[in-house]
């Protein structure tokens, strides 16, 4: 089974107004362990980046001037991906900045089903509480001490871990219980694991009591004022 946990930093928040994508960052997990396979890359947004966004993720006119613009680094990041479930954190914000860079490039566009939000997760399996990157971070122990900027290759590393502990914490043999990935992507949206306790079937066990210890256990009762084991003979 194989994920791909995502990252994009960007020139700012919407794309319809031009805004475009300077750096995406990605892993594989295999079974939901990271390989240690990555895929890294700066963009030439070729429009200025504006003072904003800089200061969210450090990366700066001079620095993406010499960088390959997308046209350039799609077939390398299509192969890297390949048809895996996308992995992200606020997926509807990345996905429209990809397909928007497709979509210029006159390429189809990835389907909003391939993604796995992690926000969506969190939100599910926590109500009412902060549900960014880094809050989920801090709920899970997850070192935060790298992170002084956004980064698309950190983000994604922190999030591949952020997804483990969403999903099945430290065992995520849970997640191939019934052994598909279509039996943990869920609605077509990217929602995984929303029935997951059902994933684990654990065998009924019989922890029957001997005859010596319901004696004694009777005995106990007995030296007790008002037990509440009287009301449910």
């Amino acid at each position: 089974m194989r994920h791909i946990v995502l990252d994009t930093e960007s020139t700012g928040l919407d794309p319809s107004e031009g805004d475009r994508i300077v750096e995406i960052g990605a892993l594989e997990l295999i079974n939901y362990i990271p390989t240690g396979k990555t895929y890294h890359q700066y963009i030439n947004p070729e429009r200025p980046i504006p003072a904003g966004a800089t200061a969210v993720h450090g990366i700066t006119d001079d620095f993406v001037a010499d960088k390959p613009v997308y046209a350039e680094i799609v077939a390398a990041f299509d192969e890297f991906i390949g048809d895996s479930p996308l992995v992200i954190h606020n997926a509807e914000f990345d996905m429209k900045f990809l397909n928007a860079e497709y979509k210029r490039l006159g390429l189809p566009a990835l389907p909003m089903s391939r993604a796995i939000d992690t926000l969506i997760i969190a939100r599910k399996k926590f109500p009412g509480a902060p549900a960014s990157l880094d809050a989920l971070c801090k709920r899970f122990n997850i070192d935060l001490s790298g992170r002084t900027l956004h980064g698309a290759l950190l983000d994604s590393e922190l999030l591949a871990q952020v997804f483990l502990e969403l999903v099945g914490g430290q065992q995520p043999e849970f997640l191939s219980a019934k052994g598909g990935q279509q039996d943990v992507m869920s609605d077509g949206y990217g929602d995984p694991l929303h029935d997951i306790d059902s994933l684990k079937k654990w065998p009924k066990r019989n922890f029957a009591l001997d005859p010596v210890e319901l004696e004694a256990h009777s005995k106990m009762v007995d030296t007790l004022k008002e037990p509440v084991w009287k009301y449910f003979d």
